[in-house]
């Protein structure tokens, strides 16, 4: 057995990883949500009626040098221009492309 440093050991020549230092999926219920047209939102969402409910919600306006990925992980470093929405995002649920679950604070 080596110790790599503190979050990797090495055993028979396998690498493993303190289960705390990975990242898993975000719980919650905030989504970056795509739709269709190209919009994307952000927001804790809710479903009822076959609508889309985004409280909370952003409008991600642009971004430049990035792909998408880098913006979700790390919209503040991809320099993504973030806005904050005034009411409640109110989307037919058909309309939806993909969503994403992030932290509970992206975008804010």
């Amino acid at each position: 057995m080596n110790k790599v440093d503190d979050v990797e050991v090495q055993i028979n020549g396998v690498t493993y990883v303190r289960k705390d230092s990975v990242a898993g999926v975000p719980s919650g219920n905030r989504v970056v949500l795509v739709i269709d047209r190209g919009w994307i939102y952000a927001g804790d969402v809710t479903e009822e009626n076959g609508r889309i409910y985004l409280d909370r919600a952003v409008w991600v306006f642009n971004w430049q040098s990035v792909g998408f990925a880098a913006v979700v992980a790390d919209p503040k470093k991809a320099k993504a221009d973030i806005r904050p929405m005034s009411t409640r995002v109110d989307v037919p649920k058909e309309s939806e492309v993909y969503r994403l679950p992030v932290g509970q604070d992206w975008g804010l």
